[in-house]
Formats: structure tokens, sequence, C-alpha cells
């Protein structure tokens, strides 16, 4: 019986977070980027930083994106003395939570990851605060490593604020990338190494699940598949 009722409040709880997240979109589905760049003739590895609130998720999210080669937990915005942790944690350092995501461009272009981050990842209207976390470390943030990658972000961000996609204004920043410091290593694969984790299970399960939902055309089921 308690573990029945304890499955109960789980299930509430989840449904609770995926209208929370929900309710910050207008209902229009989050549509493709109109400025992009074109889909790579040969394979190859490009990067792409991005920072929405704990880094367990938004690795765990772009972990089940086609073309995604890898994602790694780290810090960005600050200087590498300050990038751990229990430093970061006290929002003073200048970092952001960060995922580096490594794609092939020939499989998924950069606009594409931007829809997921902005579709699935975060709520990309929340200032300095994801869910239950709140501080400039949990922050959104595109850290772009090139001129393209600026331009396509700009021109996303004016698209959807233009076409209203989110009841609020975006707040998300764009900013050029310094530099990514990679996590502790308990940090990376969290999710996947902790599924039953109360906070994974509230606050970043849904997350994927969403990206399965809203983008399957994106979405694999296995960390890493290219197609």
């Amino acid at each position: 019986m308690f573990r029945r009722s304890l499955l109960v409040i789980i299930v509430v709880i989840l449904l609770a977070c995926i209208a929370a997240f929900s309710a910050g979109k207008s209902g229009a589905a989050v549509p493709s980027p109109v400025v992009n760049t074109s889909v790579a003739k040969a394979s190859g590895q490009e990067a792409a930083v991005f920072a929405g609130g704990c880094f367990w998720g938004i690795q765990a999210v772009f972990q089940h994106v086609k073309g995604v080669v890898s994602a790694s937990s780290g810090y960005s915005g600050g200087e590498v003395k300050t990038a751990e942790y229990e430093t970061v944690s006290s929002g003073e350092t200048g970092h952001a939570e960060s995922v580096k995501v490594v794609y092939d461009p020939s499989q998924i272009t950069y606009g594409e990851l931007l829809r997921v981050f902005f579709s699935v990842a975060h709520d990309p209207t929340e200032l300095n605060r994801q869910g239950p976390d709140e501080g400039t470390q949990y922050r959104s943030v595109i850290f772009y490593g090139n001129d393209a990658q600026k331009r396509i972000a700009d021109a996303y961000i004016a698209q959807l604020n233009q076409a209203k996609v989110f009841e609020r204004k975006i707040v998300t920043q764009v900013v050029p990338l310094k530099a990514f410091y990679p996590a502790e290593a308990y940090h990376q694969n969290y999710a996947a190494n902790h599924p039953n984790n109360m906070y994974i299970m509230i606050n970043d399960a849904p997350k994927v699940e969403h990206l399965k939902k809203e983008l399957p055309e994106l979405y694999s089921k296995d960390l890493y598949s290219k197609k």
C-alpha cells in the first residue's frame, strides 16, 4: 500500500511539472528556425554550448538527440579558478551550469539544436532560475562559438518572440563562449546513472519525455544515436 501511494504521489508531481513547463508556452508549437545552416554533406564534429538550469537535465535531453556525438556537463561564463561546483553554487562566480554538445552537422543542424533547447530543455522565459533551482548559475544562455551561431541564435529568439510562442518574453542571453570547463566526474551522465533519483524523476525525466513527444523526428531512445 505504501509503495502504491508513493507511486501515485510521484506521478502527480511529474504531471504537475509537465503542466508547469507547458504553462510558459502560448500553446503554439515551437517552430523550426527560419535562419539556419544547411545539413553538411560530409560527417564531422562541431560544438555548441548551452545553459538553462541544472546541467543534469540539459545533458540528459541532448544525449537523446539524433546526431549528437556527446554532451558534457560543465561551467561557462566565469574564470577557470572558480570552475568547481561548490564555488559555482554560490552564484557569484559568473559561471552558469552549462552543457557542451558535440554534434555531427551532417545529421543535425545548429538551428535544430536550438529548437530542442527552446522546446523541451528548459523554460527560456525564466530569469536566473529553472524549476526549484534559483540563482545566476541557472540562467538561460547560448554561448556562441562563431558568428554563424550568433546570427542563428539572435534570429531565432526574434522569431519566437515575434510569433509569441511563449507567453512571456525570452530572457536567454546570447554571449560569446570564452571557455568551457568540464564539471566533476560525478556530475557527468547523472540522469542516466541515477534514473530513480527523485530530483531526476521530477525535473529532468519529463524533459526527455517532452523531446520524445514534441520532436519525435529528433529523438533517440539510445544515447548518442546518429540516425
